[in-house]
């Protein structure tokens, strides 16, 4: 928004003398608004996440007030904004990217500015750390652990509660989510960790499996109704390269491992038969709903090239192995986590595809991002509604200057605030010297 006078003062005649910097001031004015929509930020109004921690941009922290705990400390942050901002990995997420290659501001999250709906005009994050597809009730149910309550019905219901905010009436609310672009995950994968984690067996984990989509489908179809068009929903990762699952199963035979990236063959074909239910569930939501763009988001094969290739991604020759964590083969030992004070850091994340035991360096999200967005595993409808999309997410270094909780406001968003300021400061400078002018010239 500008904070430019909505009128200037008549004056005498003489005030042709102002019209100048009057005509400057405007195209000024058109210029900054140019510079804001010129990579691509009118192709979505906003951006819309629900998931876990995987595009988490700081709900947990902030749903457990604050601190220094967990991803609320360094390392968590080191790499992009040199401080924690409640993300799990060392800099930015997919979601991260995502926005900054349509020309959006980072999403920031729901429990950052719930009392200030103005702050998500451009996007909002529901997704929180441990965050679920299934409620507790159901695990509770199967005698499952979770880590917390912040499943998808509960992310669900705070997007239903923020609504009114950002709309006033259902034609606008329909115009205004038709013009939005939903992420809708990565969700489930806390589902089968937690069983995987607790021993359960493999004939239990697919029992969930079922469960997991139909979620998922329902909140799809639920946004839908609302208003929702374009919706992109990823699967799972390759979990059996997971730092902390390799740990988990590290007595495994031989014949478990994959020989040539040393992943466990069993999670990841478990992960592959979620991904191909998850895609039958869709397939079925476009046929339901043939408006609708609904965008599977293939997380697993941008994630697993990673491991089979690493080198040309520009990774290291220790690609299972975490940057951060408690040591070990795969530096993923439980009895220290990596925001603990024994944990054990790599010098260069960026040579990294693990961060810490479960998520990935910025590094790995945005080799994700980029094959998703420009590479062999794009998102053509994406691509297609959006064509001034960033063919190559961004890879600066430079962080948002912030000493504060993450805000969601990208680095570009600090320098275009910065460049309006001067702009405002170089307009009131002309107009004063104008006015000025015609004193002395009355004089």
């Amino acid at each position: 928004m500008h904070v430019f006078p909505n009128h200037i003062p008549k004056m005498a005649s003489s005030s042709l003398h102002v019209i100048p910097c009057t005509i400057l001031f405007f195209f000024f004015s058109v210029f900054l608004s140019g510079l804001h929509n010129a990579d691509g930020s009118s192709c979505y109004k906003s951006i819309i996440s629900f998931g876990d921690s995987i595009a988490d941009t700081g709900n947990l922290l902030l749903l457990n007030g604050g601190g220094s705990a967990g991803p609320g400390r360094l390392p968590y942050g080191e790499t992009y904004f040199h401080r924690s901002t409640g993300r799990f990995s060392d800099g930015r997420l997919i979601i991260d990217f995502i926005a900054e290659a349509v020309g959006l501001p980072l999403v920031p999250p729901y429990a950052g500015g719930a009392q200030n709906s103005s702050s998500f005009k451009s996007g909002v994050n529901f997704a929180v750390g441990g965050g679920t597809a299934l409620n507790s009730d159901f695990f509770r149910k199967k005698g499952i652990m979770v880590s917390n309550g912040y499943s998808l019905d509960v992310q669900m219901g705070w997007f239903k509660k923020l609504l009114p905010s950002l709309c006033s009436s259902d034609s606008e609310c329909k115009d205004t989510l038709g013009k939005s672009l939903f992420l809708v995950g990565e969700i489930g994968g806390n589902d089968y960790n937690n069983a995987i984690l607790q021993k359960r067996t493999m004939k239990e984990l697919r029992t969930l499996v079922p469960s997991v989509v139909s979620a998922i489908g329902s909140a799809i179809a639920e946004l839908i109704g609302m208003g929702a068009t374009t919706l992109v929903v990823p699967g799972n990762f390759p979990i059996g390269c997971n730092s902390v699952l390799l740990t988990t199963f590290k007595n495994s035979p031989q014949s478990d491992y994959d020989e040539h990236t040393g992943c466990i063959k069993w999670l990841n074909e478990f992960a592959e038969y979620q991904n191909s239910k998850l895609q039958e569930e869709l397939d079925s939501l476009r046929q339901q709903h043939p408006s609708a763009k609904i965008i599977y988001a293939d997380y697993y094969n941008a994630t697993f090239s990673m491991f089979r290739s690493p080198g040309s991604f520009g990774f290291g020759d220790d690609v299972l192995k975490a940057c951060c964590g408690g040591g070990g083969p795969y530096n993923a030992d439980p009895g220290v986590l990596c925001w603990d004070a024994g944990a054990k850091l790599c010098d260069d994340p960026s040579k990294y595809v693990c961060w810490d035991g479960v998520h990935l360096t910025e590094a790995a999200y945005r080799t994700i991002a980029n094959q998703l967005l420009a590479g062999p595993l794009a998102m053509p409808i994406v691509n297609s509604t959006c064509p001034k999309i960033a063919a190559k997410v961004d890879d600066k270094q430079n962080p948002p200057v912030s000493p504060k909780v993450d805000d969601g406001q990208s680095n570009s968003g600090a320098e275009m605030g910065l460049l309006r300021k001067k702009g405002v400061v170089a307009m009131y400078s002309c107009l004063l010297f104008a006015t000025v002018f015609l004193v002395m010239q009355k004089i």
